[in-house]
């Protein structure tokens, strides 16, 4: 997961505003879904996402150099997140509900931060709220998708930009764009999507054993 490029001239998204724009971006083809005003998207993707209390799904990663990985992703909110990377098996990410961990398993050392710091974190939130949580840019429509713009000003090294895409029917999240401070981008596209199974609580054990580089983040 990169951080993300600074957009922190940007005016947040009006939602009161009429959904002209996003109307606009929308392309009219046969297949698309009828647009969806820019306040109904964004409560209609809070309600999927604070209705998601747990998330079992495979995931595909295109990293800043364009080199794809898999795994696999778990969460169970508030606060518990995994990224395990089976294609290579080098990489766990680990959210342990206080704590984030990127765990290097070829040197068998981890880098720790705050969970605060995270991109994501709005997405480990026990009620998500994306007007609330985070600074919106914009909401745009697709197809049969929806995208939703937007920044968060505290995520470690600067402004994080994140894109989240909706299926523009159910509202399921389909993908992420995370553009960090330097300008990388890591795009995840979610498959095989399980929001009933209860991922295994020892998903989200940090160990603190490895040894760790603690960047902002003071455990011991």
């Amino acid at each position: 997961m990169a951080a993300a490029a600074a957009f922190a001239q940007q005016a947040p998204l009006d939602l009161t505003a009429p959904a002209a724009a996003a109307q606009k971006e929308a392309k009219s083809s046969k297949g698309a879904a009828a647009p969806i005003p820019a306040d109904e998207a964004v409560q209609r993707a809070n309600a999927w996402l604070d209705a998601a209390r747990v998330i079992n799904a495979d995931f595909v990663q295109i990293g800043p150099n364009g080199r794809r990985t898999e795994g696999q992703l778990n969460v169970a909110r508030p606060g518990h997140m995994r990224f395990e990377y089976t294609d290579p098996p080098r990489f766990e990410i680990i959210a342990d509900g206080r704590s984030v961990a990127i765990v290097d398993k070829k040197l068998n050392t981890q880098d720790e931060y705050f969970i605060g710091q995270t991109p994501l974190k709005f997405l480990l939130s026990d009620h998500i709220d994306l007007a609330r949580d985070t600074h919106l840019l914009n909401v745009s429509q697709e197809g049969k998708t929806v995208t939703i713009e937007l920044e968060d000003r505290a995520a470690l090294g600067g402004t994080a930009h994140l894109s989240l895409v909706f299926d523009a029917s159910t509202f399921a999240l389909k993908q992420w764009t995370v553009i960090d401070a330097q300008g990388f981008q890591t795009v995840v596209t979610l498959f095989n999507v399980d929001l009933t199974t209860n991922p295994d609580p020892a998903l989200f054990h940090i160990d603190e054993n490895l040894p760790a580089n603690q960047l902002g983040n003071h455990r011991r």
